[in-house]
């Protein structure tokens, strides 16, 4: 296991949408996966997709847990998602102030509140999970990159745009306000019917 280079806004690994994995047992597969996880934790991401370490797969890695440089966000469990699919659940949305580990600016954009995801584990074994709030815009955030597109691409007001740290000195106050009613209702659900595999996602 390794941590990776992260590639800024620019690199063109970033924009070409990846490609579907279908051999689950090749060990470079889950060697990636594995640097995957220790490079996202190195960076203190909530997220982290293949091409954020300069490959081309449809593999990405969420997870929150006591996260410095996100510490208003939810615990989400180490989860690993593979060829995921989302699907909006309804039509409510709300403003987010988003960042990126691969563009070193925030700013507003809009996500989604409620979402389904079904997707693949590392091992290939089905998956499906609802997300709510928070959750719902870390995966809908790297499902975004997986298809080639970064934060900079749904912000629609460029006057809400920010260092970060000029956002941790004049930002975070105002932000931390906004999105007070979106935490509580931020969590994974299992889908109806069933349960979503999630502690043993990680597979570390």
């Amino acid at each position: 296991m390794a941590v990776r280079p992260i590639p800024q806004i620019g690199d063109p690994v970033l924009r070409v949408p990846t490609t579907e994995v279908t051999d689950f047992d090749a060990p470079e597969f889950q060697a990636l996966v594995n640097d995957m996880i220790d490079t996202m934790a190195d960076a203190q991401g909530a997220g982290i997709a293949a091409n954020q370490v300069g490959v081309s797969m449809n593999v990405c890695v969420i997870g929150v847990e006591h996260n410095e440089r996100y510490p208003y966000k939810p615990p989400i469990p180490l989860t690993v998602l593979v060829n995921p699919v989302i699907t909006v659940l309804d039509d409510e949305r709300w403003l987010n102030n988003e960042g990126c580990l691969s563009v070193p600016i925030r700013g507003d954009l809009h996500r989604w509140m409620n979402i389904s995801v079904v997707a693949q584990t590392r091992n290939g074994e089905p998956f499906e999970q609802i997300y709510r709030g928070l959750s719902a815009g870390t995966v809908q955030h790297e499902v975004d990159h997986l298809a080639g597109h970064l934060i900079v691409d749904r912000m629609t007001d460029p006057t809400s745009m920010t260092t970060w740290d000029n956002f941790q000195k004049h930002g975070l106050s105002d932000y931390l306000n906004r999105i007070a009613p979106i935490i509580p209702r931020t969590r994974p659900v299992p889908p109806p019917g069933g349960q979503a595999s999630e502690t043993s996602q990680g597979g570390v």
